[in-house]
């Protein structure tokens, strides 16, 4: 990857033995393991069998779990908040596992849109729950820094499974406790 870094320099023009740029291929190859970390980790090494026994069957959020990201086309960042909520039948996950699943999923090259999908779809695998709501909010430089350069444009995404889809009531309570 280092040595791509360096290509890359060579062709937008920079001269490589400048005193600034001289470790900058393998820092940023350092950076780019490091942001998509992701990839190298399994739902199975995140959780870490932190699955407890509950008798709640009430609805649990953790909000405003900050998440950082990379957009797929354009190789820039996003960045915002996830807010996970669920409703356990018998058992429930750790809380920083929650935190943990967000930041397995963001730390890969991904849309908003897919991102929101695997953290329901895996909050809801995990724990078994009746029903997982996640909602991202998230800044794009893909966005604000080049294309339309919007400054103040969020992007808002949600995924609602299980009784978050199917119950109209449940949908309502998770959207006000996160406002």
């Amino acid at each position: 990857m280092k040595e791509h870094y360096a290509e890359i320099l060579r062709a937008i023009g920079e001269d490589l033995n400048r005193p600034g740029l001289k470790d900058t291929p393998a820092r940023a190859a350092k950076a780019m393991e490091f942001l998509t970390r992701g990839y190298n980790q399994t739902i199975d090494e995140v959780v870490n069998d932190a699955l407890f026994p509950s008798d709640s069957s009430e609805m649990i959020i953790v909000k405003d779990i900050e998440l950082y990201s990379m957009c797929e086309h354009h190789l820039l960042p996003f960045i915002g908040k996830a807010h996970v909520a669920y409703i356990p039948t018998g058992k429930v996950v750790g809380l920083s596992k929650v935190a943990r699943i967000v930041d397995m999923f963001a730390r890969r090259l991904q849309i908003q849109e897919q991102l929101t999908v695997q953290i329901a779809e895996t909050v809801k695998q995990v724990t078994g729950a009746e029903g997982v709501g996640v909602i991202i909010e998230a800044k794009h430089m893909c966005m604000m820094m080049r294309g339309v350069e919007k400054q103040n444009s969020v992007m808002k995404t949600s995924a609602m499974l299980g009784t978050f889809r199917d119950n109209q009531a449940t949908r309502t309570e998770f959207l006000s406790l996160i406002r």
